[in-house]
């Protein structure tokens, strides 16, 4: 008979890792060679954060705009909606990274060069917010999804019941509807945010500088490619893992509060 996972196992797994993590730790702290390539890549950390949290904040305003749509009355906003969603979640990242890098911003700015503005030139759209946004459209279509799904969980009788204490629309969502639903979209949300940190390494193939593409650079210049990703990964296990554990007790958090 198969053994059935309990919630309170103890984490071995967790030991392991922090483990692994403490000896990366101790070979970047006193290998010198380990403490030069740190130094380097620590540079790109910071654009890392810098996509992957304005990345992930511009889907979400998508996103729930777009679920918005995909519940609302209108057929036409219903169908542009699902169109969107489908289309963006039909290509892969890195070719939409690579569509709207080289096809989708030089458009643009011929389309504002067409209006009566100042003009400017394609390289003034930088890559890095090019790169930002074709994150935001990827995966405002997976999030719109999510918020879909929270949505529609919400029961139709307490909608019911707050149309009928007279709640305006806006007001059935703002109190009613939305507090329920993001218990329920919190946790995938979470974990597209990790998975978001991860596909932020994607924006190095157009040459934008952070963790990925400092590390390829470095390593191309001192040839100690073992050691330099390493780092590289150290780095992002210790993001990602971190991000993981803290959405794990969030949610945890919320179940306690939701059971009492």
């Amino acid at each position: 008979m198969r053994s059935k996972k309990k919630d309170g196992d103890f984490p071995y797994w967790l030991v392991a890792v922090a483990g692994l993590l403490a000896w990366a730790f101790w070979q970047v702290a006193s290998n010198d060679l380990y403490s030069d390539v740190f130094g380097k890549l620590k540079q790109g950390i910071g654009i890392t954060i810098m996509v992957s949290v304005v990345g992930y904040l511009f889907a979400c305003l998508i996103g729930l705009g777009l679920a918005l749509m995909q519940l609302s009355g209108s057929i036409v906003l219903r169908q542009v909606s699902r169109f969107y969603v489908e289309v963006m979640r039909g290509l892969p990242i890195l070719v939409l990274l690579l569509y709207v890098a080289f096809v989708v911003a030089p458009g643009l700015v011929s389309f504002w060069n067409w209006l009566p503005f100042e003009d400017i030139r394609t390289r003034d759209f930088s890559l890095l917010w090019r790169a930002v946004l074709a994150l935001v459209l990827a995966y405002s279509s997976f999030l719109a999804e999510i918020f879909r799904a929270g949505l529609q969980s919400v029961d139709e009788g307490q909608i019911e019941a707050a149309e009928t204490l007279g709640l305006s629309r806006w007001n059935r969502f703002r109190f009613v509807v939305f507090p329920q639903a993001v218990r329920i979209i919190l946790p995938p949300l979470g974990n597209d945010f990790v998975a978001m940190v991860k596909d932020s390494s994607l924006v190095s193939v157009v040459g934008v500088l952070d963790l990925a593409q400092i590390g390829k650079v470095t390593a191309a210049g001192n040839f100690r490619y073992f050691e330099t990703y390493n780092v590289v990964a150290l780095i992002y296990l210790t993001m990602t893992i971190g991000l993981s554990l803290m959405l794990r007790a969030l949610e945890h958090r919320m179940k306690k509060s939701a059971g009492r």
